[in-house]
């Protein structure tokens, strides 16, 4: 029985899972003004939610195995008993995957577990087939979705229904297949770009699909939507646990460094390595005004194993650092030259497009179940950062 009480063990193509009375929010959703049809539209779209809306604390508990140094006491342990674990990680190359299989290296990973890494060279999970032929050649019990079509501000402005299509079929591929074979938990990563464009700040995870998001990357987000929407359908029809985390802005070791195609922070990485190695001026592309929340990815891994092992809502969870650690992008661009001992100018060409101007996030809710939890300091980071870029030049994606 959960802690909800009540509630009897059902198995189902999920895993074994609890018979729920109708979820409902245990918050109440504030409604849309001016527009009357845009107002009567999102009424609609919030009772939808409603409907689909697991409580918390309703699944089981799976143990008191805990995650140092960061689980608070009575962790769970994600075996059923006397069972096996084997987690799927999709996208296990990139910028997250490696932090993932660095973490579980290091020692986070427990025994009985069986982690899984697979990149696009495993298998297109765009395909249909392909997608169910891996599932069921590795047959996990938990998945870390974290594969997609990615891109920086620009490609994302070009390739819109790209960002659109490709995303909706590998989320879609990926968590039926879960579905089928029976998978208990499956984890999806999301990101604060499929928030509306136009709101009130801080953000957080009610306010997801209240408006329509930026036009700069809006194939990419609302693809990235549909996963939440497809969690709270499967939980609905089939009681699956599948849920989602939202990170803010990830850099790290790993990451994508093309200066055209990248995200900001490993853009600026490796145009101050060329400007220091040529002797010329950085250019740092728009106003440097903007500002956003950094999240380092080996902060992001452990708090992912910990959304795997002990996080139970279907709705999703912002992992970010707090509105206080939100940086410009001039800051950041100011991090990266302390980083790498540049001395060169440093210019901004507002030619460029600025994209989103912010988009703060509240981590209340993390900090509801993580009160501890330290980040690393975003200097800190930087310069790790930095320093792998260097000693990995040859070899690092750009």
């Amino acid at each position: 029985m959960g802690p909800g009480g009540g509630a009897s063990a059902q198995m189902g193509l999920c895993g074994p899972q609890q018979a729920l009375s109708p979820p409902w929010r245990s918050h109440p959703v504030p409604l849309a003004t001016g527009n009357p049809e845009r107002g009567l539209g999102q009424l609609l779209w919030r009772l939808v939610l409603r409907a689909v809306t697991p409580r918390r604390g309703i699944f089981r508990e799976w143990g008191s195995v805990c995650l140092p140094p960061f689980v608070p006491a009575g962790a769970a342990n994600m075996s059923e008993p006397g069972g096996s674990v084997r987690i799927l990680v999709t996208g296990g190359s990139g910028l997250v995957g490696r932090a993932i299989q660095k973490v579980v290296a290091d020692g986070a990973g427990l025994p009985g577990e069986d982690w899984v890494f697979v990149s696009s060279k495993d298998a297109d999970l765009t395909d249909a087939a392909q997608t169910r032929a891996l599932f069921e050649k590795v047959r996990p019990t938990h998945v870390i979705h974290l594969a997609a079509m990615v891109g920086g501000l620009f490609r994302n402005i070009k390739y819109n229904l790209d960002f659109w299509r490709k995303n909706v079929h590998i989320n879609d591929n990926v968590l039926h297949s879960a579905f089928e074979v029976g998978v208990r938990k499956v984890v999806s990563c999301l990101s604060t770009c499929i928030f509306p464009d136009k709101t009130t700040y801080p953000i957080d995870e009610t306010m997801i699909h209240n408006g329509p998001p930026h036009n700069s990357n809006f194939g990419y987000s609302y693809a990235k939507r549909m996963i939440d929407v497809q969690n709270r359908a499967y939980f609905q029809q089939h009681g699956c646990t599948f849920t989602a985390v939202i990170p803010t802005n990830v850099f790290g070791p790993h990451d994508n460094f093309n200066i055209e195609d990248g995200h900001v922070l490993p853009g600026l990485i490796h145009k101050v390595h060329l400007a220091k190695s040529s002797g010329s001026a950085l250019t740092v592309w728009g106003t440097g005004k903007p500002r956003r929340q950094f999240i380092y990815s080996l902060d992001l891994a452990r708090l992912f194993i910990w959304v795997l092992r002990e996080y139970n809502e279907v709705e999703p969870i912002i992992l970010s650092v707090g509105e206080e650690d939100e940086v410009s992008i001039q800051e950041a661009a100011e991090a990266v030259v302390e980083a790498m001992d540049f001395h060169g100018e440093v210019t901004f060409d507002t030619t460029k497009s600025d994209g989103q101007f912010k988009k703060t996030a509240s981590n209340g809710k993390l900090r509801t179940y993580l009160p501890d939890f330290r980040f690393t300091p975003f200097k800190q980071a930087v310069k790790e950062t930095c320093a792998w870029f260097t000693h990995n030049y040859e070899q690092a994606r750009k």
